[in-house]
């Protein structure tokens, strides 16, 4: 599905340049896709479920798998559901198949070896990583190389456990990508990006850790909260946010990294298990406002073992169903995004 707000709009980014900088790093290699077979020779099917078991995508005292259905409802709650939209149906932005006529979701490509040397150019290097990527020549791009949207590419490299992630993504000849913007997330470590960074997403988070993956739904079980966007957001952040790209300077609009949570309320026993399985965890780990976007999207990976007629269900919820929650108590340290054990 296409976004519909700008990606940045935060006057920490100027305008759009030409191509600012090159990141290149000496690598060698090979990469299996997601949903195709693993070429490292494991005996998994799905890649990134085998990834999952060498690399996990978060450390167990991340701030992604921080459990939120016992924190205090934020004061400001009712107004900034109201700003995101109360009667707005949440959306799955992820499935199986076609929508208009292209992939959706966020795919992940997953790396088993060592990869070549990856030239990436940067229109917005200044908060981008500038070296360290190992982005395969056939990594995915979402919705497709001929999309006209976010353009995101996520490469889970379970070699090095780390992501690296692109935004506004494009091939180049030979081994060389170009992007908007980047970054590269060390999966082993807690480190936060430094402060004011945005990365592939404006709130300057990882993807890869916020998306609802099937392996995970059709296990039962996701442990995680899950990223989503919104139509407007304020110009400011919250831990573990590390940037803004507000609308304006409205405190009843929701700040990048504000922590929202599906009311206990609602029934999930009549879904079917992949949808369940999402809603159960927006109830215990929540979503995280992440980028601007359509209200109420909710993002996964692109997969074609997703049930969308189960997915539909989640529609069914909306904002109202929804309350955001004060997580500033699970703060350890504001450039780490550890959080406090009780």
């Amino acid at each position: 599905m296409k976004r519909t707000a700008p990606w940045r709009v935060g006057d920490r980014i100027p305008a759009l340049a030409a191509a600012a900088a090159v990141a290149a790093c000496l690598l060698p290699g090979g990469v299996a896709a997601a949903g195709e077979a693993d070429k490292a020779g494991s005996s998994a099917a799905d890649p990134v479920a085998a990834a999952a078991e060498t690399c996990a995508t978060s450390l167990p005292d991340s701030f992604w798998r921080a459990r939120v259905d016992k924190l205090p409802v934020h004061p400001n709650s009712a107004r900034y559901v109201s700003s995101i939209g109360s009667s707005v149906a949440l959306h799955p932005d992820f499935g199986s198949g076609l929508s208009d006529g292209e992939p959706f979701g966020i795919p992940v490509t997953v790396s088993d070896e060592k990869l070549p040397e990856t030239k990436v150019t940067l229109d917005y290097a200044d908060e981008s990583d500038k070296v360290g990527y190992r982005i395969p020549r056939n990594a995915r791009i979402e919705n497709g190389p001929a999309s006209e949207g976010d353009r995101h590419v996520v490469v889970w490299d379970r070699d090095s456990c780390k992501s690296y992630e692109l935004w506004n993504a494009e091939r180049e000849g030979g081994n060389a990508w170009h992007a908007g913007g980047g970054a590269v997330f060390d999966l082993t470590t807690n480190t936060l990006r430094p402060d004011g960074w945005t990365s592939a997403d404006a709130a300057g988070l990882a993807i890869l850790p916020g998306l609802a993956r099937y392996e995970e739904a059709e296990s039962g079980h996701i442990d995680h909260a899950i990223r989503v966007t919104v139509p407007r957001s304020d110009q400011s952040y919250v831990w573990p946010a590390r940037h803004q790209a507000g609308s304006a300077a409205d405190p009843s609009l929701p700040p990048m990294g504000l922590r929202l949570r599906l009311k206990d309320s609602v029934d999930t026993s009549t879904m079917g298990p992949q949808a369940k399985a999402v809603a159960e965890a927006l109830k215990k780990y929540g979503a995280i406002v992440a980028d601007n976007g359509s209200a109420w999207f909710i993002t996964g990976e692109e997969n074609p073992g997703w049930d969308n007629a189960q997915l539909d269900a989640l529609k069914a919820v909306k904002g109202s169903d929804f309350e955001a929650v004060d997580a500033s108590g699970l703060r350890q340290s504001p450039d780490s995004g550890a959080v406090e054990t009780k």
